[in-house]
């Protein structure tokens, strides 16, 4: 069990975010994104946005720094990712 993170990258509210995921359960995710107090709001269907401003202490709690390519293809490989064509829209 990972909970995986990825590069900051994605430009959003005059900052960057990274993508946060478990390769085994959304319960995994969940209870990291918890005991690091992550904002539920964070939550994406399957994979938390993260601040850059976290990124380091994220990887520092546990969380393993993987490439964006990488952590897609675990998030695929977990069974736990929710294609966007599938994504109902937030409420």
């Amino acid at each position: 069990m990972t909970v995986l993170i990825d590069t900051p990258s994605w430009p959003a509210h005059g900052r960057l975010w990274a993508h946060l995921v478990s390769d085994e359960s959304l319960a995994e995710l969940h209870g990291f994104a918890a005991a690091n107090e992550l904002p539920s709001r964070g939550f994406d269907h399957d994979h938390y946005d993260v601040p850059e401003e976290l990124h380091d202490k994220l990887i520092a709690a546990g969380a393993v720094y993987v490439s964006g390519n990488e952590l897609v293809r675990r998030l695929i490989a977990s069974g736990l990712r929710v294609r966007a064509r599938d994504r109902s829209p937030r409420a």
